[in-house]
């Protein structure tokens, strides 16, 4: 048996406490338990970092251009915002290229693995942020379709974000905290529209001079376009700024060891890289290491987790106790976003209650715009991520879930039945719940499930699909349902309370698909793969030298 000196009182030196172990299956398990039962550590704050910092630049990215299509409106047609079909397709362009991101991102990374895409998808949102930024206009060329050309690549790499950030989290990560660890990923989504709505404050606040002595959009012009120009690309083009410092984090990530076990099938890689991360260290495991496990002796059992693809995958989810669970997760992410997008056609209401909205000043209107923005952030949406981030490993996913698609229904049911009757402070008080319920709720849960629930050779692919159908809510939301505010009354809001009963119905449908989901708080992925899709998590334990006996008990402590 081949034996090193190290390890400490947390983690025991790997070689000599696996390298006895004759059976791979008992291997794979001992491997994935020292990830399962690990202390919370710097490399999973490292982890939530990393991964986090995507989150971030997709909610900056999405966010911004709200801001973005009002400075582009005063630059390019002299109005306070774009018209309607050019701020819709703006809009759809990046939603559309993000379902074409997350369904090729998340195939691909079952297929090739989490490690070889995992950044390219923040490369290309760098390159679709910068195209922006520097897009211009010619007599051949309209800056609106220059946009969104480069919107649509921006898309793909926020789309890719979606399947690869949650799958690695979620396989890196300790089972009793999990859930947190997860949600601690996709909170990084409210710091990012916080931080569009600041940037966009600092250079309104830059350009003061310029835009002040413009009092109608009919006025804004020489300087005032010339500002409101620059304006909008540095507000976009800042968002490549943190994906840059996330980037080389991303490339030296190691494979997670469970698609090295299960599909790569590299049985001691996977337990290298395991020592290595949990120890705190960046990138895989060395030769040198890898070879130290290599020289124990195995035995000529297979590994019993069944090996991926196309055929399998149609069989697998054609039954429906398996299939029910992908329209489980693709569903209510689809149902949540009509209403999370579509929530954001009201903000010019709410903003008006409370007196951030329709100035004709240029300045005033840009300023208030981006503080009222805050404002909301703030009261609704950042607080509801961290109260998920607190509860989700203590309520569960489900009833998370389940309890934010009913509250969700009731007010979007008050809203709209009440429209006419409700002051505007109350008003405000009703859309600040409705962000607070859907963060604390199922906008954080749609994304944690599908990246816990499935198998891994088809965990990315699964949640790539779920996302997908999230996205293609929030083209309903943009395409289909933003033209019903103004129903009967061009340019005005006369049919909004029917769009929020509209939303409302959407709500009580994720109510009943939400059924359709399992509770996936504090148990293994493996567990979960026995239990869900019938695969044995862990298999018969072949002939294991008593002394290994000792080294689990080592572990487990």
């Amino acid at each position: 048996m081949t034996t090193t000196a190290g390890g400490n009182a947390a983690f025991h030196n790997f070689v000599n406490d696996f390298a006895h172990i004759q059976d791979p299956n008992e291997r794979r398990r001992l491997a994935l338990e020292k990830i399962d039962n690990a202390p919370f550590g710097w490399y999973h704050v490292r982890a939530i970092m990393v991964a986090g910092i995507g989150f971030f630049t997709d909610a900056y990215d999405i966010f911004a251009i709200n801001i973005g299509v009002t400075m582009l409106g005063y630059s390019y047609f002299g109005a306070a915002k774009l018209p309607t079909n050019s701020d819709t397709a703006v809009k759809v362009a990046t939603s559309a290229g993000t379902v074409v991101g997350q369904l090729f991102f998340g195939w691909i990374a079952d297929v090739v693995g989490r490690k070889r895409v995992y950044g390219i998808e923040l490369m290309i949102i760098m390159v679709g942020t910068l195209g922006q930024a520097i897009a211009g206009q010619s007599p051949s060329t309209d800056i609106i379709g220059v946009l969104i050309f480069w919107r649509v690549i921006m898309g793909i790499g926020i789309g890719g974000d979606y399947p690869l950030s949650s799958i690695i989290t979620s396989e890196f990560s300790t089972t009793k905290w999990r859930g947190a660890i997860m949600g601690a990923v996709f909170a990084n989504q409210g710091w990012g529209q916080l931080a569009a709505a600041v940037i966009g404050l600092i250079v309104t606040v830059g350009f003061k001079e310029s835009l002040k002595a413009a009092s109608t959009a009919a006025e804004c012009l020489d300087n005032c376009t010339n500002a409101t120009d620059k304006m909008w690309r540095v507000l976009i083009g800042f968002g490549a700024v943190p994906a840059c410092f996330a980037l080389y984090f991303r490339l030296t990530i190691p494979e997670t060891p469970r698609y090295t076990f299960d599909v790569a099938r590299e049985l001691e890689k996977g337990a290298a890289d395991i020592e290595k991360y949990v120890s705190g260290k960046y990138g895989n495991a060395t030769e040198a290491d890898i070879k130290a496990l290599q020289d124990a002796e195995v035995n000529n059992a297979e590994l019993d987790v069944p090996k991926a693809s196309f055929k399998d995958f149609c069989n697998h989810f054609k039954q429906w106790k398996h299939g029910k669970i992908l329209l489980g997760t693709a569903g209510t992410w689809c149902m949540l976003d009509i209403a999370f997008y579509g929530l954001g056609l009201n903000n010019s209401t709410i903003l008006s209650a409370i007196g951030y909205a329709g100035q004709s000043n240029v300045y005033t209107n840009l300023y208030n715009t981006c503080v009222g923005n805050i404002i909301l952030i703030c009261a609704g949406a950042i607080p509801g991520y961290w109260f998920a981030v607190a509860t989700i490993d203590t309520v569960g996913r489900k009833m998370l879930q389940l309890i934010g698609f009913i509250v969700l229904t009731i007010l979007f049911c008050i809203i709209g039945f009440a429209y006419n009757k409700i002051s505007g402070h109350g008003l405000l008080a009703l859309y600040v719940l409705c962000q607070l319920f859907e963060n604390w709720g199922p906008n954080t849960t749609t994304f944690i499930v599908p990246g816990e629930c499935f198998p891994t050779r088809y965990r990315s692919t699964a949640h790539g699909i779920s996302a997908a159908s999230g996205k293609i809510g929030a083209i309903i939301a943009q395409v289909a349902i933003a033209p019903l505010r103004t129903r009967g009354c061009p340019g005005g809001t006369c049919w909004l309370n029917h769009v929020m009963e509209i939303f409302a119905l959407f709500m009580l449908v994720g109510v009943i698909l939400t059924l359709l989901i399992p509770e996936t708080k504090r148990q293994t992925l493996e567990e979960l793969s026995e239990r869900l899709h019938g695969e044995v998590a862990y298999p018969q334990r072949a002939s294991i030298p008593e002394s290994s006996s000792e080294s689990e008990k080592k572990i487990s402590e």
